[in-house]
């Protein structure tokens, strides 16, 4: 279905003071393109009352999951063929699509949706220099989960991402992938790369008996760097121990911001555990070497976790659980605060 809801369907005042609310926080997140579309996704999700949201971004024959939120958090990274999809149909058309009940629709993958667990749907298009090229959606398990109220929310939502895509990359069409796939403090690639990159890299290793490893890494010490001088120096840190990461693998890995102060690297063909032990070591040497920040001496320091495929797992979750558990097994050692009965 396709209407005008410009003049009609307009959402309560709480919602309407909600979207202005989401309005200021993207102003604060500047140029970082996949922070905003994680912030909308969350933001959708919450005002309209769905279990989940995603952007995707339309590259090639695939629908690419950019920014998940709420039981579609699992999928991101995720690509799905245009073809046989509604947000692939909703980027063909560039009209706003809602499916009441995901069994009886046609244009669905019915079976991409039983999956999820969601009946119900809305997608609307995202715009970028007078093109479709993705989606903002909401997803609900029942049937008939949205009004038209719903979606006339989910287009002032998808407005607010547009103007995001507009400032990130307002001249050049191919700006736009590299905006909303890379981190805008460090320029390595961000979490939804990350997952696309580990769900690919996963796959090869299975379809050839190979090997990967991940290593998850976080920054110790930032929180006092921020408290005694400042974000302008934790910011510094941060762009620091990220450009020394990226100087100490090897030209098929992929180093990533995942989170505020987490990293994580992702090793194809990797060999034994201990060459990636070895290669996490190398990581934490790096960033530990002396780094000065307006004539101060700050200490930097990361705490790493190893995981290996096959051997810790064959899946992308059983693999980052396994990583982070080491990581955390490390950073409480060092602290000397492991509890007995804590759960790591």
């Amino acid at each position: 279905m396709h209407q005008d809801f410009q003049d009609t369907a307009l959402p309560d005042s709480a919602t309407l003071l909600g979207i202005v609310q989401a309005q200021t926080e993207i102003a604060k997140l500047g140029l970082d393109l996949g922070g905003v579309m994680a912030f909308v996704a969350e933001r959708a999700q919450r005002l309209t009352g769905a279990t989940g949201a995603a952007v995707e971004l339309a590259e090639g024959d695939d629908m690419v999951y950019r920014a998940a939120s709420g039981v579609a958090s699992g999928l991101l990274g995720l690509r799905l063929a245009r073809s046989g999809s509604l947000s692939g149909l909703c980027v063909q058309t560039g009209a706003i699509l809602r499916s009441d009940d995901s069994e009886t629709d046609p244009r669905v993958d019915r079976e991409a949706c039983r999956r999820v667990g969601l009946r119900s749907m809305i997608v609307t298009p995202l715009r970028h220099l007078d093109s479709t090229v993705g989606v903002l959606k909401v997803v609900a398990p029942q049937v008939n989960g949205f009004t038209d109220t719903d979606i006339r929310t989910l287009q002032l939502m998808s407005e607010l991402i547009a103007a995001a895509m507009f400032h990130a990359a307002r001249h050049e069409a191919s700006q736009l992938y590299l905006q909303a796939t890379h981190d805008a403090l460090t320029g390595l690639p961000n979490r939804a790369l990350f997952y696309d990159r580990l769900r690919q890299f996963i796959d090869i290793a299975r379809r050839s008996s190979g090997t990967l490893g991940i290593v998850n890494l976080d920054m110790d010490g930032l929180k006092p760097i921020n408290d005694r001088y400042g974000h302008r120096a934790g910011d510094a840190a941060i762009r620091e121990a990220a450009q020394r990461m990226a100087g100490a693998v090897r030209s098929a890995d992929t180093v990533a911001r995942v989170g505020g102060d987490e990293f994580a690297v992702l090793l194809p063909g990797i060999g034994a555990r201990a060459e990636a032990e070895r290669q996490s070591r190398r990581l934490a040497d790096a960033v530990c070497a002396p780094f000065a920040f307006e004539g101060r001496a700050l200490d930097l320091s990361v705490s790493v976790g190893v995981a290996l495929l096959p051997d810790d797992g064959s899946d992308m979750t059983a693999l980052m659980d396994q990583a982070d558990a080491a990581m955390y097994r490390m950073k409480r050692a060092r602290r000397g605060t492991v509890e007995v009965g804590e759960e790591v």
